[in-house]
């Protein structure tokens, strides 16, 4: 019930113009009541001929494996053929992987599932140790949680970085994790796991706009240089410096999507120093130059965008 409620939870609360970014509909092979782990049945009454009306399709997996349902993954396949954009959330990629989708491409799912995973699929490349995974039209993450971070992924690439954030703020999640607008594989960040620097971070999110060093941080921790990179790493899977530079760009992007700055502005308020700084830093992780990428979505309150079911 749970991963099949993110993306209802997520994708509804898309509004562009006051318009539903994405239109969610929940399908099953066999409408009717469907039982599920939790066990709560569910009536589903549109069958899979709705996912070749979609533009997206997101197989909601249950936390263990199950044998792919024939249906299902014969359905998947068609719709992948047509040029729809695939996903899973947990154990789904087992119904993506029976589909051949996963051939020579990289995925990931629920940690308890991995060796699984590989052991049936063995032309995949897995990887075991990130959130969630896009690998062409092709998405695969993690358990639980993870699929936040796939469906606020799929947000931010349909409709840009300030949407995304803002969604997460109204359900009361994580931000969006690093992932970009490329078709190669993106590794996000993992979860924060602690709060020991959680005043620092906070601290470091309202003071992006000045050349922060390691020092500046753990002087404002209280700590060593060398305590505050261990914490740090230990709650974040990141170092102090790579998760500052990414939030410098998340704040970028939505000030290139939300306001119409010189690009020199924006790398100011970013502290990203320079206009070719923020270009380079756009280019290595989105593939796109800040002009395009606020060409591709600083329009997006006069489209209603994509939909998805």
């Amino acid at each position: 019930m749970f991963n099949l409620a993110i993306p209802d939870m997520l994708f509804t609360k898309v509004e562009i113009d006051g318009a539903p970014g994405y239109e969610v509909t929940i399908c099953t092979s066999a409408p009717g009541p469907v039982a599920t782990t939790s066990g709560l049945d569910l009536n589903v009454h549109t069958g899979l001929d709705a996912m070749m009306d979609a533009d997206t399709v997101l197989l909601a997996g249950s936390g263990r494996h199950e044998t792919p349902d024939p249906a299902t993954v014969h359905a998947v396949k068609e719709a992948a053929a047509a040029g729809k954009r695939i996903a899973s959330i947990c154990s789904g990629v087992f119904v993506l992987a029976e589909a051949g989708l996963l051939d020579s491409r990289s995925a990931t799912t629920y940690w308890s599932l991995a060796g699984e995973l590989l052991d049936r699929y063995p032309s995949l490349t897995l990887k075991g140790d990130v959130l969630y995974v896009q690998d062409g039209q092709v998405l695969t993450s993690s358990g639980y949680a993870a699929g936040i971070d796939l469906c606020l992924h799929i947000i931010r690439t349909d409709y840009g970085a300030a949407v995304a954030n803002e969604v997460a703020r109204l359900a009361l999640v994580a931000p969006v994790r690093p992932g970009g607008q490329t078709q190669f594989t993106q590794t996000p960040l993992p979860p924060v796991r602690g709060t020991a620097c959680t005043d620092t971070r906070g601290w470091a999110m309202r003071n992006l706009d000045k050349p922060l060093t390691l020092t500046d941080l753990a002087r404002h921790a209280g700590i060593s240089v060398r305590t505050l990179t261990r914490r740090f790493h230990a709650e974040s899977g990141a170092s102090p410096l790579q998760w500052l530079l990414h939030q410098r760009m998340e704040r970028a992007k939505e000030l290139l999507e939300t306001t119409t700055l010189s690009m020199d502005r924006v790398a100011d308020a970013c502290g990203l120093g320079s206009a070719d700084s923020l270009r380079a830093h756009m280019v290595r992780r989105t593939g796109l130059t800040p002009s395009a990428y606020r060409a591709q979505f600083s329009h997006l309150g006069t489209t209603n965008g994509p939909a998805t079911r």
